[in-house]
């Protein structure tokens, strides 16, 4: 599970040794820096706390400060924790896109675009009730029947009916690494990743 923060760049395509126009997301990763070391003996378990992306220094509060102060940094916008860490890092250590240099997959989780409050036809792929002849009116994206009348006279928990949609946690495992841009801190990815641009993401081995 070990990984670092991300915020996505955007889409683009390469060309494979084949010829083949590949899309891929852009994903900046790092630098993170290593801001709180978590132990057993003082917080009950292992893990590390990474910090990415600049933050002004008004808009961070007094005891944000003082946390980052310890780890010689400036104020960071996100936060995370990350368990399974083998090497002995310590606090202030940074940690670039280069901590990704020998894997050929990765693991990346982020939050899907949210879209809102939608409809069946929407969220859940309904067809809708049908044409639009025979006294049909305005039914076209309807859901349809919710369940029988006089039994059991109520609708079913988990019947897929319209609701909001999107801003879910989703996790896309085994993207194919395209490209590592070490002087840009970019990682290329084949194919799409939750979240619309400027969004973080966890990039994990």
């Amino acid at each position: 599970m070990p990984g670092l923060i991300g915020k996505k760049v955007g889409m683009t395509s390469v060309f494979s040794a084949e010829g083949k126009n590949i899309p891929c997301t852009v994903i900046e990763v790092g630098p993170c820096i290593i801001t709180q070391i978590k132990t057993i003996e003082n917080d009950g378990y292992n893990a590390i706390q990474l910090a990415f992306d600049e933050k002004k220094e008004k808009h961070t509060t007094k005891a944000e400060l003082g946390h980052f102060k310890k780890a010689n940094t400036t104020p960071k916008n996100k936060v995370i924790e990350l368990k399974g860490f083998i090497k002995d890092w310590k606090i202030g250590d940074v940690l670039t896109v280069d901590y990704f240099n020998d894997d050929l997959f990765l693991d990346i989780s982020g939050v899907s675009k949210g879209k809102g409050f939608q409809g069946v036809v929407k969220r859940h792929g309904f067809a809708g009730v049908g044409g639009a002849t025979h006294g049909q009116h305005n039914r076209l994206r309807a859901p349809g029947s919710l369940g029988a009348s006089s039994y059991p006279s109520r609708v079913f928990k988990g019947i897929r009916m319209a609701g909001r949609t999107g801003g879910d946690k989703i996790k896309v495992i085994n993207l194919k690494v395209m490209k590592i841009i070490t002087e840009n801190n970019l990682l290329v990815v084949k194919g799409s990743v939750p979240g619309p641009k400027g969004s973080y993401l966890i990039v994990e081995k």
